[in-house]
C-alpha cells in the first residue's frame, strides 16, 4: 500500500508580549459529577489573562478546591503525575508563573462562576512551551451519622466519591515551531468493534492539538472524525487507536485523505494530511 505524505505543516506561534492573547480551544466543556468546566483547554500567549467558567449542574450546593498539578505525557499517550521533587526546570517554571483566583469556590445549583488566571513569565525565561494542569476537586459535604454506612470486619466505612475535572493550561513564550506528519493510517478489525490506528509524529518546541477527519479523495464530505488529539511537547510521536463501528467500515474503505486539523475553536486550519487507501 503506497502512501503519499503531504509536506510537513509548520505551525508558527509568535510571541504576543505586548498585546497578549488567550486561545480557548478544544471541547467546549467537560463534566464530572455535577461540575461543568469550560473551556477544557487554555493556551496563553503573552500576559493577558482569561477565565475558566465552572457551573454546578446538580441540585445541591457544592464546593470545589482548585489547584495546579504537573503531568507528563508518555509515548503511549497517557499522563503520569509529576511530584514537585520530580519536576524539571520547565515544569517548575510553569508552576511558578501561573496565577489564579479563587482557590476554593462554592456553587449553588445552576450558578456559574469564573476562575481568573494569568501567566507571569520571568524576564529571563527561555523561549518554550510551559504546561500545568488545573484541577477542580469536589470537597465532600458533611455527612450525617444516620446516613447509610458499609460495615466490613466489624468496622464501619462511609464511601464518599470525590469528583474532579482537570484541564491543561499551556503558556507559549517566544517564537515556537512544530512540524507535524501523519504516518501509517490503517484499520484494525475486531469481532464486535474495530479501530482506526495511526501515528502522529511531532518535532519542534510546541505541542499540537486538533481533530482528525477522513474524507474520500476529491470530496469535501467528512466520512469520519475524532476530536481532541493531542501530542504534547515532551513526546515526539503518539499512536492513536480510534474506535469505529464495524457497520461503518465500508464507508471509510478505499482511497481517502486523512487530515489533522486545528480544533474549530482555533480556526480549523490544516496541520498535516496524508493520502492513503484504507482496507
Amino acid at each position: 500500500m503506497k502512501h503519499r505524505l503531504f509536506s510537513h505543516i509548520r505551525i508558527t506561534l509568535a510571541a504576543a508580549a505586548m498585546a497578549g492573547t488567550a486561545i480557548l480551544s478544544g471541547t467546549p466543556a467537560a463534566a464530572q459529577g455535577d461540575l461543568l468546566v469550560a473551556p477544557t483547554r487554555v493556551v496563553l500567549d503573552g500576559r493577558r489573562g482569561t477565565e475558566v467558567i465552572l457551573s454546578n449542574i446538580g441540585t445541591e450546593e457544592a464546593t470545589y478546591r482548585i489547584g495546579l498539578e504537573l503531568r507528563r505525557m508518555t509515548d503511549e499517550g497517557g499522563l503520569v503525575d509529576v511530584t514537585p521533587e520530580q519536576a524539571n526546570a520547565a515544569e517548575q517554571a510553569a508552576l511558578d508563573m501561573i496565577r489564579y483566583a479563587p482557590r476554593r469556590i462554592t456553587l449553588p445549583p445552576g450558578q456559574p462562576q469564573a476562575v481568573r488566571l494569568t501567566a507571569r513569565p520571568g524576564a529571563d525565561l527561555p523561549d518554550g512551551e510551559y504546561r500545568v494542569h488545573m484541577s477542580f476537586r469536589a470537597i465532600p459535604r458533611p455527612v450525617s451519622v444516620t446516613e447509610e454506612e458499609e460495615e466490613q470486619g466489624g468496622m464501619r466505612f462511609r464511601l464518599i466519591p470525590i469528583y474532579g475535572v482537570t484541564i491543561p493550561i499551556i503558556v507559549r513564550h517566544g517564537r515556537l515551531e512544530a512540524q507535524v506528519a501523519l504516518a501509517q493510517p490503517r484499520i484494525e478489525r475486531g469481532e464486535d468493534r474495530s479501530a482506526i490506528k495511526l501515528t502522529i509524529n511531532r518535532s519542534g518546541e510546541a505541542s499540537t492539538y486538533g481533530d482528525l477527519q477522513i474524507r474520500r479523495q476529491g470530496s469535501e464530505e467528512v466520512l469520519y472524525s475524532a476530536r481532541g488529539l493531542a501530542v504534547y511537547a515532551e513526546v515526539d510521536s503518539r499512536e492513536f487507536t480510534l474506535p469505529v463501528a464495524n457497520d461503518q467500515l465500508a464507508r471509510i474503505q478505499g482511497p481517502v485523505r486523512v487530515e489533522y486539523r486545528e480544533a474549530s475553536g482555533a480556526g480549523g486550519g490544516l496541520i498535516a494530511a496524508i493520502d492513503t487507501v484504507l482496507q
